[in-house]
């Protein structure tokens, strides 16, 4: 029997793209990998899961690696859902979602497939991390990221993460000897400020294009993970999914809900 890590791998750009291919190459260096990923692009999916429609796998070989791969139809949360209760033996040692194309700092981990995909591991009780970098560009060159990747990935393997939290790290769009270091985080207070373009097509019909620009909250406190990314860290931050508000809870219970 293998003694090394079992770590499942995921994304959210699809099983083809350039972010999950540099990260299955990490990570068969440390462990065991089977990947199952979307078989298309499921950016901005968040935590959505497929409950209306049939899910498919696919056994594919994309580039004649020793891993098991799988494509899934579904989302990023689909993906780890089905590959821990349909396709793997026994549960992973470790989830890592990513390389994603594009940031996942601050707000954007409410929207994030990749994030998604690495909550829905912690969930399970499966230590999970998700990995961004800050380039959209699909040809984004990932080399500077490897050696923090599998730091970072070492780390969680030999510590464990705290029960409720998985990793969300996020690379800045640097050369490997600009990147100044590590700064664990917490996540930027930040919103999107939305606008919709308004079109018509050819028949007159109203349709929109979501636009937006990005409002950090937070400028210039150095703790959070958008100063880390412009001051030329990584930044980690651990997530929680419990999602209540402890500190509203006392609050909350001096109000008085007994009057009809």
């Amino acid at each position: 029997m293998s003694k090394k890590p079992l770590i499942l791998v995921t994304n959210d750009d699809g099983i083809t793209a350039p972010g999950i291919r540099a990260l299955i190459a990490i990570m068969t260096t440390i462990g065991d990998v089977v990947v199952v990923a979307p078989d298309s692009p499921q950016s901005a999916m968040g935590h959505a899961i497929t409950i209306n429609a049939t899910l498919h796998i696919e056994k594919v070989i994309i580039d004649n690696g020793n891993q098991e791969e799988y494509s899934c139809s579904g989302t990023p949360a689909d993906c780890v859902k089905i590959g821990v209760k349909q396709i793997l033996n026994r549960p992973p040692d470790l989830c890592v979602s990513g390389i994603n194309h594009g940031s996942n700092s601050s707000i954007n981990v409410i929207y994030s497939g990749t994030m998604s995909a690495a909550i829905e591991a912690g969930i399970k009780g499966i230590p999970a991390i998700g990995f961004s970098l800050c380039d959209y560009n699909w040809n984004a060159n990932f080399e500077h990221c490897k050696s923090y990747i599998k730091t970072i990935t070492e780390n969680v393997l030999k510590h464990g993460l705290t029960e409720g939290t998985v990793l969300n790290v996020n690379f800045p769009n640097l050369t490997k000897n600009n990147i100044k270091g590590i700064k664990i985080c917490r996540q930027a207070q930040a919103n999107w400020d939305e606008e919709f373009d308004k079109r018509q097509n050819p028949y007159g019909k109203d349709y929109y294009w979501l636009t937006g620009k990005f409002v950090n909250l937070d400028q210039h406190k150095e703790d959070t993970d958008e100063w880390a990314l412009e001051n030329g860290y990584v930044s980690v931050v651990p997530v929680q999914f419990d999602l209540t508000a402890h500190h509203s809870i006392q609050e909350l219970n001096t109000w008085d809900f007994d009057k009809k």
